[in-house]
């Protein structure tokens, strides 16, 4: 019965899931405490390079701390754009992110199609609609750490 509670607990309530490559996951999950309030926690999951596990790093942020982090976070990007890496393509990153996704959900519908080839399919002739991207996407395009073989494309 604790373990259970206690699962409950940690569950996330709301959650968004960043691919960076394919080695690279952010996720920003809002969980509830005790007191029924939130906070976010923010994972950056790397696969090791010998295919054996994740490794995670996380940070947990308060409410008490969103509007410093963020205006933090938002100076701190702005900083690298247009002081220190001016000429950059910042947006090279999100082109390439938008194709592999595309890839693959092209893959994922023709793997749909292989697993009921007895039921007839309908196959999917749009796209859904990408939403909206968290202030926090930036860091995956304007991290100075990014790798050119941490892509998969």
């Amino acid at each position: 019965m604790d373990q259970e509670r206690n699962q409950r607990r940690f569950e996330s309530v709301y959650s968004r899931k960043i691919r960076a490559g394919k080695r690279r996951t952010y996720f920003f999950d809002v969980r509830k405490t005790k007191g029924e309030d939130f906070y976010l926690t923010l994972t950056e999951s790397t696969r090791k390079f010998n295919g054996d596990g994740y490794e995670r790093h996380k940070i947990f942020l308060y409410k008490e701390d969103f509007n410093r982090f963020m205006d933090s976070l938002q100076e701190v990007v702005e900083h690298i754009k247009t002081e220190l890496m001016p000429d950059y393509d910042y947006d090279e990153f999100t082109r390439r992110h938008e194709e592999y996704d595309a890839q693959d959900f092209d893959e994922r519908d023709d793997r749909d199609e292989e697993e009921f080839d007895d039921e007839p399919v309908k196959k999917v002739t749009e796209r859904p609609a990408t939403p909206p991207q968290p202030v926090a996407k930036k860091l995956e395009t304007s991290d100075t750490r990014f790798k050119e073989d941490d892509m998969a494309w």
